[in-house]
């Protein structure tokens, strides 16, 4: 179990992660659709999320999407590396009625960024576009290579759940325990 915290002049932030759970959500970040978006992670990663957010939200909802992107990479990276015995790479696809999103990633210890999940709008009062400052600032913290790839989709809600659905279906699966691999690099280390 991580338990982590951030304090700044914009957001308050307190985040329990057991990489090892069930897919139990509590999450409270005070942006209703980006708390279904989390539950829907913690649901299909199979990890136990426990997450609390007070943030300026009557500017808008950046800092807190942004900052709790921070510290959920930072809880994963204190829960995944450094890591042996594991299938390091994982991928899927995830449908949502008619959206269709990817994603590949590598465990790398490295971190990169492919976003292409073109919209623009909201989701209630939520921006699409703070997805991808999300999905940036979990990658970056957790020193994660992702390829997040829209194949299809209309619907702003289906193509935002479809990917944060196919991450931590790919995330789950990259954790899965593998006895052969040992460290799984060529270089010995990550």
């Amino acid at each position: 179990m991580q338990t982590l915290q951030r304090v700044t002049k914009e957001t308050q932030i307190s985040v329990e992660l057991e990489i090892n759970g069930t897919g139990i959500a509590n999450i409270q970040t005070g942006i209703g659709f980006f708390d279904h978006m989390l539950e829907a992670f913690a649901k299909h990663s199979l990890m136990d999320l426990k997450l609390t957010c007070k943030g300026d939200t009557h500017i808008d909802f950046h800092h807190s999407v942004e900052d709790v992107g921070i510290v959920l990479g930072q809880a994963l990276r204190a829960s995944i590396y450094p890591i042996e015995s594991v299938e390091r790479y994982g991928n899927a696809v995830v449908v949502m009625d008619e959206a269709a999103v990817e994603c590949a990633l590598d465990l790398s210890n490295r971190a990169y960024l492919v976003y292409d999940v073109e919209m623009e709008g909201k989701v209630g009062e939520f921006d699409v576009e703070l997805a991808e400052e999300f999905f940036r600032a979990v990658m970056s913290n957790a020193g994660i290579s992702a390829h997040i790839v829209a194949r299809r989709g209309k619907n702003r809600h289906h193509l935002l759940e479809a990917a944060f659905k196919a991450f931590a279906v790919a995330l789950r699966r990259s954790l899965v325990k593998n006895e052969r691999v040992g460290i799984p690099s060529t270089k010995g280390v990550l």
